[in-house]
This record gives structure tokens, C-alpha cells and sequence, in this order.
């Protein structure tokens, strides 16, 4: 009888509100990934989660470790580009939870650095398996509305009070927009490729904000304008997808579910995991509104399709260019909103050409 195939062993650093919540339950929910040991200063946390599972104070050792294939970097945004540099000069495969790096500079240096260690680079957006965004994806792939002149997404919430928290501090890689931009911008270039300029207001609303907690920022096409929003002071929350297309409009009210079934300690997978109520409005113009299920979401397959890759071989993906497009966008909104200016993509062509997107 033939062996089992080995399952690939995964060590995560940072045990925070991304590690705690997402990666670990997501890791341990795919067969083929083996969670072996944490980075964190707080083993308490972690074995009260995962009983007697290896954790090490030190990030670096892990992501040096010669027991791990694969790293997910869940810390601070200012540790990601130098933690994956380390992690991939020793052999390892990386994961980095969104955003990629600080700026355009470091994820190229990592991009190019992946290539020469043939190992697998890949972002956590985690949120292509959504069920608000697979629904309007759905939606939008069958025509349903026609061709799309409008999107426009929101990640809104309603925190009044600055938390003491490194992602609301003034340190690099603080802000709404690094925050929850990344996912924006992604499902953006998911659907709609590469624009051709970015324009962006970013601000800080709140009493005692120290970093931005207000974003709008448009992407420019040739026919499509897309609008992207997010902002700490929403009570009662906003539509979280609203499309308007030559032949109607459609109108996706509430949010995926996934993050609160995992906060409330759901299992991935298990029933009900990732069903969606809140169906799809589509508006003809005429005043008839026609109504569609949701898509299940299952962020699951984010790590499923990674592990995938990895038992076959493949390192070279899309995965780590199309990174590289969200940091373009985020770093062109960030001098967009410093210079009042409608700013272009600082991609070379080949990395233009790579896309792969839309």
C-alpha cells in the first residue's frame, strides 16, 4: 500500500487578531497543511487555543527553521518584507497576510527574490472567497446588468474610539488604508485588471486618530470608474457592493459572514460555514427588482489551493505578481491623497503585460 503523501509543515508567525482568527483555523482546516509551530510572545494565547503545539518567542528562528516548508507572516506590517527575506533565503515557501510590504520597493525585492529561490510567494487576500464578493462576481460574469460603468465598494465600520493598536497607530503600515485597502483594491483588480490612475483622499476623522481611518479613492478606466471606501464612523453599515451597468444596477447590502462564525469559535467547514442570507438586488431600471441567492463563501480555499500548488511542485504563480498590482495601487493612492494628483501605476511593462487579471 503506497504512503500517504506528506502533509507540509506550516509555521506561523504572530498570534494576533489575523493569526488567531484567520490563519490558524484556516490552516488547521486544510488536510494537506500540518500547523507545527508559532512565533509569539503570548504562549498562553496560543495553547489556549492549540494545546501543546510548539511556540518559540524569536520570529526569525521560525522563519529560518529547518522544520517548516511554509511560512505565514501574521505581525506587524513593518516586519512582513524583512521576515519573508529571511524565511526565503532559507528555503522556505511564504505567505504574507495583506498588506504585502510597505511600499513598491520592498514587494519587488521579495518578487524577485522568490524567483531566484524557486519558492512560492503569495498574499493572504483572503477575501476573493467571500460570499459578497463571489455573488457580484457571479452576477457581473453573467451579464446580468450589462457592461459595468460603475463599482463601488465599501469596507465600513463604526469604532468612534482610537483603539491602542499597532494598526490605528502612527508607526508604518498604520491606517485604514493599509488595512482594509488591500482587499479593496484586490477584488478591484480581480475583476477589472489593472487602471490606468489612481485619485485618493485619505483622512483622520476621529478624535485622537493617529493614522488615516477615512479612505475614498477611485480607479480610473477608460469606461469604468471604481470606488472604493472605507471608514471607522458607519453606524448601521452601508450596501457593500453597488454596481450600476448599461442594462441596470445591483446592489449587495451585507457583508460575508465568515469573519464573525470565526470569531464565535465555528469550525471552517462546518455547516452553515461561510451561507450567506442576504441575496443580491437587481434593479432593470423599469422598477422591477429581481432577487439572487448568495454564493457560499469558504475562505478555506485560499490555503486548499495553495497546498494544491505546493504537493505538485508548482512555485512559480500569478500569486506574487498580482501582489505587486495591489502595492501599486496602494502606494499610487497614498501619493495621490500627499499630492492632491490623479497619479499612474509605477509598473515596467513586463510587470503590466504579467497581469493575468480582468
Amino acid at each position: 500500500m503506497a504512503s500517504a503523501p506528506a502533509r507540509i509543515r506550516v509555521g506561523l508567525i504572530g498570534y494576533g487578531y489575523a493569526g488567531r482568527t484567520f490563519h490558524a483555523p484556516l490552516i488547521r482546516a486544510v488536510p494537506a497543511l500540518d500547523l507545527r509551530v508559532v512565533a509569539s510572545s503570548d504562549p498562553a494565547k496560543v495553547w489556549a487555543d492549540l494545546p501543546g503545539l510548539d511556540v518559540v518567542a524569536d520570529p526569525a528562528a521560525v522563519a529560518a527553521s529547518d522544520g517548516v516548508d511554509l511560512l505565514v507572516i501574521a505581525s506587524p506590517n513593518d516586519t512582513h518584507a524583512p521576515l519573508a527575506q529571511i524565511a526565503l533565503e532559507a528555503g522556505k515557501h511564504v505567505v504574507v497576510d495583506k498588506p504585502f510590504t510597505l511600499d513598491l520597493a520592498e514587494a519587488r525585492g521579495l518578487v524577485a527574490l522568490a524567483r531566484r529561490q524557486s519558492r512560492m510567494l503569495s498574499v493572504f487576500h483572503n477575501r476573493r472567497w467571500d460570499s459578497d464578493y463571489l455573488s457580484v462576481r457571479r452576477a457581473i460574469a453573467e451579464g446580468v446588468i450589462g457592461k459595468v460603468r460603475h463599482f463601488e465598494a465599501h469596507f465600513d465600520r463604526f469604532r468612534p474610539q482610537v483603539r491602542d493598536r499597532w494598526r490605528e497607530g502612527a508607526g508604518p503600515g498604520g491606517g485604514i488604508w493599509y488595512d482594509l485597502g488591500p482587499h479593496l483594491v484586490d477584488q478591484a483588480l480581480q475583476l477589472f485588471g489593472l487602471p490606468d490612475r489612481v485619485t485618493a483622499n485619505l483622512a483622520r476623522l476621529r478624535p485622537g486618530a493617529l493614522s488615516d481611518d477615512w479612505a475614498h479613492v477611485v480607479l480610473a478606466y477608460r469606461d469604468l470608474r471604481v470606488v472604493l471606501q472605507a471608514s471607522m464612523l458607519v453606524a448601521g453599515g452601508s450596501s457593500r457592493f453597488v454596481v450600476h451597468g448599461e442594462a441596470g444596477s445591483l446592489i449587495k447590502e451585507r457583508s460575508d459572514i465568515q469573519e464573525q462564525q470565526l470569531l464565535a469559535g465555528m469550525a471552517p467547514g462546518a455547516p452553515g460555514w461561510g451561507e450567506d442570507p442576504d441575496g443580491i438586488a437587481i434593479h432593470d431600471g423599469s422598477g422591477a427588482v429581481a432577487h439572487a441567492p448568495a454564493v457560499v463563501g469558504d475562505q478555506r480555499r485560499y490555503y486548499a489551493d495553495l497546498a494544491r500548488q505546493l504537493v505538485q511542485g508548482v512555485v512559480e504563480s500569478s500569486a506574487a505578481l498580482e501582489a505587486l498590482h495591489v502595492m501599486a495601487c496602494l502606494e499610487a493612492a497614498l501619493i495621490a491623497a500627499r499630492t492632491g494628483t490623479s497619479v499612474a501605476l509605477t509598473l515596467t511593462p513586463g510587470e503590466r503585460d504579467a497581469s493575468g487579471c480582468g
